[in-house]
């Protein structure tokens, strides 16, 4: 399985960027997903998920900026308002191996590639 993950870039502080993130295959139809970042020099953290129901998790810094939903393809989206210089980072999504998201990437069964988030002050 692939993920390939887009919508990064350079946007000013206060801007939206939308995430995608599709599979090569259905596999992710009946898996939570979601989406890590990491930061220069930082460890990798989880910002988002979204289970196979459709029940959704927040790292507390991006609650109420950030939304992620995901379409009956399995592609997972996520909807960056508000954005901030300190949510620069590289922005990986993932697949879970159960049907719910995770938190740790000990529970990740498939990363995608990381896409790009600058966010200028």
């Amino acid at each position: 399985v692939q993920l390939q993950a887009c919508g990064g870039g350079l946007v000013q502080a206060g801007g939206s960027l939308r995430l995608s993130c599709a599979a090569s295959r259905r596999t992710s139809s009946n898996n939570g997903m979601g989406w890590f970042r990491q930061g220069l020099g930082k460890e990798r953290e989880f910002v988002a998920g979204i289970s196979w129901g459709g029940d959704t998790d927040y790292e507390d810094s991006v609650k109420g900026r950030f939304t992620i939903s995901r379409d009956a393809r399995g592609t997972a989206f996520l909807q960056m308002n508000s954005l901030k210089p300190e949510d620069t980072a590289l922005y990986y999504c993932a697949v879970s191996r159960g049907s719910r998201s995770v938190r740790s990437s000990a529970g990740v069964a498939y990363w995608g590639q990381g896409t790009l988030v600058t966010v200028s002050s």
